[in-house]
C-alpha cells in the first residue's frame, strides 16, 4: 500500500475532493501542519511514496507574506525531485515546486477566482488531463516553472495552469479538488481576504460543483499512472 505526505498550511485548505480518489485506490496519506504550535514539515527520510504540497490561502512565497516554513519547504521538494520522488503542488505548493526547481515566483495579490484551464499538451497526464476544466483559485503570488518545464494548461490569461517537471513532479496553480467549504473556512480563518468582492467567485464556484467532480475523475487517473501510486510496491 503507498503511503503520501501531505503538507498542509492552513487548516481549511486540504485535500478536498481528492481523499476519496486516493482512499478509493487504498492509497494512504498523512498530514503534517506545519503551522501548528508542534508541527513541521516531513523529513525526506520519511517521505514515504509521494509528497503532495497545498495551497496557502494568503501565505505566499514571493516576498510580500510568506510562508513560514518556505525555506525548509523549498528544500524538502528539491531533495524529492533529487531522488525521483513523486510530487503534486497545489497553489502555494506549486509556487514551492517551482521554486525548488529553479524557477520564480512573481507577486501578486491574493486571489479568488473560478474560470477555466485549458490544455495545451495532447499529452497532458498520459493523456487523461480534460481539454477543458475548471480552475478555482485561491492564491497570493503565482509560480513561474522553469524553462525546461513542460507546460501542460493555461489559464485564460496564458498563464499556466498546470505544469509538469521531470516525469513525475506537477504543478497545479488551481486547486482540482477544491470545496464549497475551504472557500468559506478560508474567508473565516484569516482577517485578510480576497481582494474586491468575492460574491462571484462562490456564486461561480457552487455553480462549478459538478464540472469539478466530473474533471478530478480523469485528472487523478492520469496523476496516478505518472506518479506510480498504483504500481506495486
Amino acid at each position: 500500500m503507498k503511503y503520501l505526505s501531505v503538507i498542509q498550511h492552513t487548516s481549511a485548505e486540504y485535500l478536498g475532493l481528492m481523499e476519496d480518489h486516493l482512499e478509493g485506490r487504498r492509497i494512504r496519506f498523512n498530514y503534517a501542519r506545519p503551522f501548528t504550535e508542534s508541527g513541521k514539515p516531513p523529513d525526506i527520510a520519511t517521505l514515504g511514496d509521494g509528497l503532495i504540497l497545498l495551497g496557502g490561502g494568503p501565505w505566499g512565497s514571493a516576498g510580500t507574506r510568506d510562508v513560514p516554513t518556505l525555506t525548509e519547504e523549498v528544500a524538502l521538494t528539491r531533495a524529492a525531485l533529487m531522488l525521483g520522488t513523486p510530487i503534486v503542488g497545489i497553489g502555494l505548493g506549486a509556487q514551492i515546486l517551482s521554486l525548488a526547481a529553479e524557477g520564480t515566483v512573481e507577486p501578486a495579490p491574493l486571489t479568488f477566482s473560478v474560470g477555466t484551464a485549458r490544455r495545451v499538451d495532447d499529452d497532458a497526464l498520459n493523456g487523461y488531463l480534460p481539454p477543458e476544466f475548471p480552475h478555482v483559485v485561491y492564491m497570493r503570488d503565482r509560480p513561474v516553472p522553469p524553462a525546461y518545464a513542460r507546460i501542460l494548461a493555461e489559464d485564460e490569461t496564458g498563464r499556466p495552469a498546470v505544469f509538469q517537471i521531470g516525469g513525475n513532479a506537477f504543478g497545479f496553480t488551481g486547486h482540482p479538488a477544491f470545496k464549497l467549504a475551504m472557500a468559506e473556512d478560508l474567508v473565516m480563518e484569516f482577517e485578510e481576504g480576497p481582494e474586491g468582492d468575492t460574491r462571484e467567485a462562490f456564486a461561480a464556484l457552487r455553480a462549478a460543483k459538478t464540472q469539478i467532480e466530473d474533471a478530478l475523475v480523469p485528472i487523478m487517473t492520469g496523476l496516478v499512472q505518472m506518479t506510480g501510486w498504483m504500481d506495486a510496491a
